[in-house]
């Protein structure tokens, strides 16, 4: 049994859940999400609760009921709070700059900015040297965050470049420190 899949869903006050044929639709101040439901599931809505079971107990089955259960809570929960991540860029020179609400153009050390759009559910904003992909699906916004930060790892030498606000990045001696610390 799948503890996960098991436990069910409170579909929260401002929030609106309907389940047409295999398609359930979340709708909530924030937007509207909808996911196409696998056919070894079943899905019920009583008293502001939504329960899932599966129809054949297999491994495969197993695992997409526990996912199918996260992903709904996931799509709740952008609905009605919303998604974000931060990212901080930290070196000399390092800027990013917003056009229009959907491009990020990122000046981080190469010969040209780069761009980033972002879908139309994708927000960003730019505080100081503090990036924020906020959206409604947490998917597509850690995706846009992923990406953003592919752009210029931080480095191991320096710490230059885009990571996550909280990463801890490992740093590494340099050649000259290594050279003077004894050998035994």
């Amino acid at each position: 049994m799948s503890k996960i899949g098991k436990q069910p869903i409170v579909i929260p006050q401002n929030a609106e859940v309907k389940i047409t044929g295999r398609k359930l639709s979340v709708k909530g101040p924030k937007g509207e999400l909808d996911i196409e439901i696998k056919p070894e599931i079943d899905i019920k809505i009583e008293d502001k609760k939504i329960t899932l079971s599966i129809k054949a107990a297999s491994k495969k089955n197993m695992a997409m009921w526990g996912t199918t259960r996260m992903l709904i809570q996931n799509m709740i929960k952008g609905v009605t709070e919303g998604f974000e991540k931060k990212l901080e860029i930290q070196g000399i020179g390092y800027k990013a700059a917003l056009q229009g609400k959907s491009k990020l153009i990122l000046n981080v050390g190469f010969t040209h900015p780069v761009e980033i759009t972002a879908p139309e559910r994708i927000n960003f904003t730019i505080e100081k040297n503090i990036i924020t992909v906020s959206g409604i699906d947490k998917q597509e916004v850690g995706q846009i965050a992923a990406k953003t930060r592919a752009v210029k790892p931080p480095e191991p030498y320096l710490g230059k470049g885009i990571r996550y606000v909280g990463e801890h990045v490992r740093r590494k001696v340099g050649k000259k420190a290594e050279a003077a610390t004894p050998t035994k």
